[in-house]
């Protein structure tokens, strides 16, 4: 299952960073999933920042920049991966 934690607002293609608008929290070791037009990735959270400084977790509303294994595109759409969850069977 994934939940949509925010879009890509920048990309710095020289240092392979992503900064992403954030409407739900995101935390190091996470594992997200960006997609977009032409984007279609999966990847673990290994660094992030907010105003040139390192976190470990960001909250809703936060422009965070972390580093991205391939090129991203503004609008970009940014996904959490949850495991273990399932969809509810219904009856």
């Amino acid at each position: 299952m994934e939940i949509e934690v925010g879009r890509i607002t920048h990309y710095y293609d020289h240092l392979h960073v992503a900064v992403l608008s954030l409407q739900i929290g995101l935390k190091i070791g996470d594992t997200i999933h960006i997609l977009g037009h032409l984007t279609d990735f999966t990847q673990r959270v290994t660094s992030m920042e907010v105003e040139h400084h390192s976190v470990v977790i960001v909250k809703p509303g936060d422009d965070v920049a972390l580093k991205v294994i391939e090129p991203v595109r503004v609008h970009d759409r940014v996904y959490r991966v949850v495991q273990g969850m399932t969809e509810p069977i219904a009856a």
